[in-house]
């Protein structure tokens, strides 16, 4: 098989992500090298081998694999065909520095739930305009690796990391507040936790307990209701991606299509012989 390389990278407008990488190699193999950030890779095809520490390693297609920053490693192809792999870089603070030996330790983590959230994270990553949702996947990414990589206090977090009843209650019903007044310039994940004095993954938690639905999920559904009314007015497509929030009309398409079944474009159609409602400031 003649060698491939196919890469992408980004900076995303995401607190916490220094980069995303994302590619396919059949030959290449990284020499020994470091990181200053933490390396979180899932492999979509094929299998990487490396050495972390001086310790033999594999990441088949259905785990996740955690590098700790300033530990060097390596890697290359454990397959024929190669490897394709998605790589997100976190910065260091994202992860305490406490727990760089357990990773050292025990990088590999076969945690389906959590390389599912690893994948929706990059899902909301590559698109502009998803960043409160792919804020609020990392918060809860960030919980899971925790609780791997320090197993013997779960119980401590399960208790400190979910807030008490009447306290989650408040906290979801402020940040929907917040979301309302922020429907058209948004509202990030980190304002949010100031705003409200609360970790972001106390915010997340308690927002989906009480409301049945995810802070991300909450804000979309308000803004594709608006792009609807405003559609119905006779506005174009492009206009109401601006009105309602979105980033650009692309933006609108993807999560209307999602929410409503059809595109803003065949939403907004009309019966022949009907007359369009006249157009409204």
């Amino acid at each position: 098989m003649p060698s491939q390389q196919e890469t992408s990278a980004w900076r995303p407008q995401v607190p916490g992500v220094v980069e995303v990488f994302h590619a396919h190699f059949t030959e290449h193999a990284y020499p020994m090298h470091v990181h200053d950030a933490w390396t979180l890779l899932i492999v979509d095809d094929g299998a990487v081998r490396y050495d972390l520490n001086r310790r033999e390693r594999g990441t088949p297609h259905d785990t996740v694999s955690l590098l700790p920053p300033q530990v060097p490693h390596n890697g290359s192809p454990a397959t024929a065909h190669g490897f394709r792999k998605r790589v997100l870089y976190l910065d260091a603070p994202q992860l305490d520095a406490s727990l760089i030996g357990p990773a050292v330790d025990a990088p590999d983590m076969a945690d389906p739930l959590l390389r599912r959230r690893v994948g929706q994270l990059h899902a909301a990553l590559a698109h502009p305009g998803d960043e409160l949702e792919a804020e609020s996947r990392l918060a809860l990414i960030g919980e899971r690796l925790r609780a791997h990589l320090r197993p013997r206090h779960a119980a401590d977090r399960s208790t400190s990391d979910h807030p008490k009843p009447d306290r989650g209650a408040a906290l979801a019903r402020t940040l929907r507040e917040l979301l309302d007044e922020r429907l058209l310039e948004g509202l990030t994940l980190d304002e949010a936790s100031t705003l409200v004095h609360a970790h972001p993954t106390h915010l997340v938690r308690a927002f989906s307990t009480a409301f049945g639905i995810a802070p991300h999920q909450y804000l979309t559904s308000r803004r594709v209701d608006r792009a609807r009314r405003l559609l119905l007015d006779g506005r174009s497509p492009a206009e109401v991606a601006t009105r309602a929030g979105f980033y650009d009309q692309a933006h609108l398409t993807r999560h209307f299509k999602r929410v409503v079944g059809v595109t803003p474009g065949r939403y907004a159609g009309r019966p022949a012989g009907r007359d369009r409602p006249a157009t409204r400031d």
